[in-house]
């Protein structure tokens, strides 16, 4: 059986998809600037079998830009060899939420350990009254392990 193209959504249901989906590594978001340039920052995420959520503060600058220009990519990849890479691209959307984004609860108790969550939320909640939910439903995924799954680069 040929390995499923990238670009294919079952790519998210390998295992290596997977193992980076419940990774405490952060995503990398890519999206565009209102100037037209290009942005990538590091935002924790929640994978809910469906969709990349993340979270933002109301006033974050990111947010003016995704609701200009909802079209982003991210990356959730490893630092050990032979690398792993998960790279998802499709549409923001934004919706505002009292308090704290209960994904973002879920995100933070799978980066910290939780003790260290607790003391983290409790603080944000003293600074924040609201957040942004920010979902990413997968239009296109690509994976690369460098064991089976390469770059197009490498291909013959």
């Amino acid at each position: 059986m040929p390995p499923v193209q990238q670009g294919d959504l079952s790519l998210l249901e390998h295992s290596t998809s997977k193992e980076l989906l419940q990774s405490r590594i952060p995503a990398r978001l890519a999206y565009v600037w209102t100037d037209g340039t290009p942005r990538v920052v590091p935002i924790w995420f929640h994978w809910n079998g469906r969709e990349i959520v993340m979270a933002s503060p109301p006033k974050a600058p990111k947010l003016k830009a995704l609701a200009t220009n909802p079209n982003v990519s991210l990356t959730i990849d490893d630092n050990t060899f032979p690398h792993k890479v998960l790279l998802i691209r499709g549409t923001a959307r934004l919706e505002y939420v009292d308090g704290i984004v209960p994904e973002y609860v879920a995100a933070a108790e799978r980066y910290f350990d939780p003790d260290l969550a607790k003391g983290w939320l409790s603080q944000l909640r003293g600074m924040v009254s609201s957040m942004v939910r920010i979902r990413i439903t997968p239009q296109w995924v690509g994976l690369l392990d460098f064991q089976t799954r390469f770059p197009s680069a490498l291909a013959e």
